[in-house]
């Protein structure tokens, strides 16, 4: 599986065509699906995307499409929220709120610090939600965006106060490290990455072919 830029998507198929000659390119269950004359074959993916689609080209122009899209990241160490319009970040905050990790320590240590962990994780999804309500949902986007810790991000749209956003058509979950300055900055270019799954023909000991995924 990898991830290849929206706008390089063409370009990869030309290289997948180069590598295992004609392809033809049909709807799957998640977007378009390429299979080559030698048994080689790539799945195409995008939250985005009509799944119904068969087409490599038109996936590409519906991912790059001007749209407005509201990103919520959350981790234990920090959150950013950002809002990403025709392929720029126009407003964006990022925070720290230190969350202690897991303690092998048992009895009442253990119990002591499972208490401070969890006031400590109320207290970083209170933080996120209060930006989040300033930052995007002051912005009307059209689409939600995540990323980090799954849970998380779930706890902070459980805000009352981003119930409109929490309702909004969502994806894609990105992963990513701690949300800093650069994560925000990149990520244009993180939306528009499509999936792609592929399964490449490998020869087996009788010199026939078998397809095999990486």
């Amino acid at each position: 599986m990898l991830e290849v830029g929206a706008a390089r998507l063409e370009r990869w198929l030309a290289g997948f065509v180069e590598r295992h000659g004609a392809v033809e390119v049909t709807a799957g269950p998640a977007g378009p699906v390429a299979l080559a004359r030698d048994g080689a074959r790539a799945e195409f993916c995008h939250p985005w995307a009509d799944p119904a689609g068969g087409d490599v080209a038109a996936l590409a122009a519906t991912v790059l499409a001007p749209r407005e899209v509201a990103v919520l990241l959350v981790r234990r160490g920090g959150y950013a929220c950002a809002v990403v319009r025709n392929g720029q970040v126009v407003a964006s905050k990022v925070g720290t709120r230190y969350v202690q990790g897991r303690t092998a320590a048992g009895g009442w240590s253990q119990q002591r610090f499972a208490r401070r962990r969890a006031n400590q994780t109320y207290e970083l999804a209170a933080a996120v939600a209060d930006v989040a309500a300033r930052v995007l949902v002051a912005a009307a986007p059209a689409r939600l965006a995540t990323g980090g810790d799954r849970p998380l991000v779930d706890r902070v749209l459980a805000d009352p106060r981003l119930h409109t956003l929490a309702r909004l058509p969502r994806g894609p979950h990105l992963q990513v490290g701690d949300p800093r300055s650069d994560v925000v900055k990149a990520l244009p270019d993180l939306l528009t990455r499509v999936t792609i799954t592929l399964a490449e023909p490998v020869a087996t000991a009788h010199g026939q072919e078998k397809t095999t995924s990486p």
